[in-house]
């Protein structure tokens, strides 16, 4: 699908509370700009689960017409609702998006068997590309190594896995034993460097959506076996990575991408604006790095 730097897109809203198309539009065009390898629109830090439906199809529309085939545009469509990840299978498939990122069910969490099954109930409902993402400290399920395998070895069109587990015991173990062909990215932003170095294929960034140029290099240093130069990025800019995660993504990094004049800062209910101390914090790192 893609190596390097796939951004997870926020969402931005008018000072209204509306979807800023104009907004969405400028934030796309800074990520093809900064050399941004693939898009991840409708994710958690594109708040999908506050969208409507209709709001929903306009910005899938809207991010395929600009990115125009420049680069792949990955749909987050999970749920923890079978029925709505089939719906937003459809709409991504009618629309034209080149893939779905579905996260493990929450709440509702399942065993790893019905994961499993899960999982191959959907790629037998769809043509899309499927990437797999894990991500237990918001879901409360831990998706295994071996039922990973299990999913891509059964499901042709599932391809890989966006991995934000930070337990380097079961990282290691999915990066040894994963089959032939199946791509893994790094779903934590501050593990991009050792992860790529176990061998996966890039990240999907939080972060991105400010830095993206430098995000971008690090996974060209990284590919490229630099890991000096590789190692002087992240350490460069590990503070304002961390900063993304002060607080619940993505207040923070929509607090910083207000500050690049590229949307509002607003968010929807239950999200609400940085706190104005994690503000000032922000604020103080971003122009350390000279972004503002």
């Amino acid at each position: 699908m893609f190596k390097g730097l796939g951004t997870a897109l926020i969402t931005p809203f008018t000072e209204n509370g509306e979807v800023d198309y104009d907004a969405f539009r400028k934030l796309i065009h800074f990520q093809i700009d900064g050399g941004a390898d693939c898009l991840i629109v409708l994710g958690t830090t594109g708040e999908a689960p506050a969208i409507l439906s209709d709001e929903r199809e306009k910005i899938i529309q809207l991010a395929i017409k600009e990115t125009n085939q420049r680069i792949p545009v990955i749909i987050g469509t999970g749920s923890n609702c079978l029925d709505t990840v089939l719906k937003y299978n459809r709409m991504a498939e009618e629309l034209g998006s080149d893939g779905v990122l579905i996260v493990t069910p929450y709440y509702n969490k399942g065993t790893q068997e019905s994961i499993f099954q899960y999982f191959r109930y959907i790629a037998e409902r769809t043509k899309l590309p499927i990437i797999v993402y894990n991500v237990p400290s918001r879901t409360g399920f831990n998706l295994l190594p071996d039922t990973m395998f299990r999913i891509f070895n059964a499901c042709p069109n599932v391809i890989g896995i966006k991995e934000a587990n930070s337990d380097f015991a079961q990282l290691t173990k999915l990066m040894a034993s994963r089959p032939e062909g199946m791509l893994v990215y790094s779903g934590n932003d501050d593990i991009t460097l050792p992860f790529m170095a176990l061998g996966a294929e890039g990240v999907i960034s939080v972060v991105g959506n400010i830095i993206p140029s430098e995000m971008k290099q690090l996974t060209v240093r990284m590919a490229a076996a630099d890991l000096d130069g590789a190692r002087e990025i992240q350490n460069r800019y590990l503070d304002l990575i961390n900063a993304m995660f002060v607080e619940v993504n993505p207040i923070p990094v929509k607090y910083a991408a207000s500050r690049l004049n590229l949307c509002h800062n607003v968010l929807r209910l239950p999200l609400i604006p940085l706190s104005e101390k994690n503000a000032q914090m922000v604020s103080n790192l971003m122009q350390a790095k000279g972004l503002i």
